[in-house]
């Protein structure tokens, strides 16, 4: 399969990060992952993935900040990105709005599978 879509999971919590990691590359999907804001943020300068899941609480650099190099680089400007956290405040969703995130996906509310299926319908 060379038109192999990758997703960029930007991700402090590992055992979360490996949960996900599972399901994607089950449903076919290459998957680079990030343990911290600043990794993550140089892994899709690099990498250039098809669509990046980011979570916002995290060391080195929040997501909102990463969010805001990437949309500010012309590399990385087109990059589709959703937010993935548990700030689920309104406020928090429009900042990432504001920011250019294409999707706000709330960890809490959603099983991993739920994830897949968002991220799926964005890339078709």
């Amino acid at each position: 399969m060379t038109d192999q879509k990758t997703i960029l999971l930007v991700e402090d919590e590992e055992m979360l990060a490996n949960m996900y990691e599972i399901k994607f590359k089950k449903d076919g999907y290459q998957l680079l992952k990030a343990l911290d804001g600043e990794a993550g943020l140089a892994l899709a300068k690099e990498k250039n993935p098809n669509i990046i899941l980011l979570d916002v609480i995290m060391p080195k650099m929040d997501g909102f900040s990463v969010l805001r190099q990437l949309r500010a680089d012309e590399k990385t400007k087109n990059i589709p990105v959703i937010l993935l956290t548990n700030l689920g405040q309104d406020e928090d969703i429009k900042k990432g709005q504001e920011l250019g995130a294409n999707g706000y996906l709330v960890k809490a509310n959603l099983t991993p599978a739920e994830v897949v299926a968002k991220v799926k319908e964005l890339l078709n």
